[in-house]
């Protein structure tokens, strides 16, 4: 029997018992929900700031907007990280307008306040005329409640009682040091260079496109040509009843994270040689794949190497470790609109060739003109479009593969890893206060 919810449910029904989940389209185009968001998930959340590789000077700094307020992400005098509010104290104008650089100091333009690079304050012109009552002790920069890094990836959050960063990854941390172990000391480092676009969609398209494997063979079609006649077997086995050539799966880290793990099958700059890279790269890269074994042993050189994995780390930082590793951060600018940053990320020990080798697969997948880029923002803005609709067509049902037992793994293609975003943003919204 088909089962549409009523009228008057929550804006996720979760229905266990029918095997049954669904999204009211209205939670991607309502305004009073967007502003909800920004009060009950980004302001409780832990939200991506930054690779430390990107200030790795003293006087070091990055602006950019996190949770709706504008942030420098700076390395003060003494080499200390700090995640500072732009906006002076005096009468709130911006202290580096900037987008990135090194300072020895930040500087109001409007009235000459001025600012040490670890937020203190540095000088206020005419101070003299300020009343006993003025503290200038406390006139320093407001740093981000809350700045914690987990394996170089800073994140900052608004709420002062949120659990340690460690602890709100949960799951996604072994992920995380999943990227990491692919440099031989760990240090990885966000390459030079950044993409940046708006996408006419809700942001929480992205998340689901992101992790969703379901729609490659029907949006990333040329893509798949693409590696189809690069050599690549892109059919699956017969009879498995899959629609990829590996069985892959979705996974429940905890705490609103998630991610797809799947054998390798596209071709990774440390995985076993694969045509899409040439024959000059087979020597380089079973070398590299040599290093990984030694290091990890052949066990986890395997992790590392040959399995492709997708990240969401609640509520909106993408880690694509495929092909090329992607960091990509994203925010709402509207109910309709999300500004989106991706950058490349690698070992600080790649040479030249490794490393060309890693921004061509960065740039011919997830670049701005690549295979994939340019298809999911069509796809996601075209639903953002369906979505006008809501009244009339108001539900998106995202029950595949609900009829699986308790033992069942959930495939990549299904969407048991999606409604674990769901669940979390849910829980976030309908709770009171």
């Amino acid at each position: 029997m088909n089962y549409l919810p009523s009228d008057t449910a929550f804006h996720v029904v979760d229905d266990k018992e029918k095997q049954a989940f669904f999204v009211n389209r209205e939670v991607f185009v309502s305004q009073d929900i967007h502003d909800r968001e920004q009060r009950r998930i980004f302001d409780r959340s832990w939200i991506y700031l930054g690779h430390a590789s990107e200030i790795k000077n003293p006087g070091d700094y990055h602006t950019r907007p996190v949770a709706g307020r504008p942030v420098i992400f700076c390395r003060d005098r003494q080499g200390e990280v700090h995640a500072l509010l732009n906006s002076c104290r005096h009468r709130g104008a911006s202290v580096c307008r900037e987008r990135n650089g090194n300072t020895r100091q930040f500087y109001c333009m409007y009235h000459g306040w001025t600012y040490n690079t670890d937020g203190s304050i540095k000088q206020i012109p005419g101070e003299e005329a300020y009343p006993p009552s003025f503290d200038r002790a406390q006139m320093g920069l407001t740093p981000v409640p809350r700045l914690e890094s987990y394996r170089d990836f800073y994140f900052v959050s608004f709420d002062r009682d949120i659990v340690d960063l460690k602890t709100y990854l949960a799951g996604a941390a072994d992920y995380i040091d999943l990227v990491v172990d692919q440099s031989p000391s760990g240090r990885m480092e966000i390459i030079s260079g950044v993409q940046e676009y708006d996408v006419k969609g809700n942001w929480k398209l992205m998340v689901e496109n992101s992790v969703d494997d379901y729609h490659l063979l029907a949006t990333h079609s040329t893509w798949l040509n693409y590696m189809r006649n690069s050599g690549v077997n892109i059919q699956p086995p017969k009879g498995s009843g899959l629609l990829l050539p590996t069985k892959g799966f979705g996974k429940d880290l905890g705490n609103g994270h998630l991610t797809t793990d799947n054998p390798n099958f596209r071709g990774r700059p440390v995985a076993k040689w694969i045509s899409v890279y040439g024959e000059e790269a087979k020597a380089d890269i079973d070398t590299m794949r040599a290093e990984l074994v030694k290091r990890l042993g052949e066990g986890r050189a395997a992790r590392v190497a040959d399995t492709n994995r997708n990240l969401s780390i609640f509520p909106n930082l993408i880690i694509n470790d495929g092909s090329a590793v992607t960091v990509r951060f994203f925010y709402p600018i509207g109910p309709d609109r999300m500004r989106v940053t991706a950058w490349a990320l690698g070992p600080v020990e790649e040479t030249e060739a490794q490393r060309a080798r890693r921004l061509y697969a960065f740039l011919t997948f997830y670049g701005p003109g690549g295979f994939a880029t340019p298809d999911d923002v069509a796809a996601l803005e075209a639903a953002q479009q369906g979505y006008q609709a809501y009244r009339e067509v108001p539900w998106n049902d995202m029950s595949r593969g609900m009829a699986k037992g308790p033992d069942e793994e959930q495939l990549h293609t299904d969407e048991g890893h999606l409604r674990v975003f769901w669940r979390k943003w849910s829980s976030m919204m309908e709770k009171r206060g």
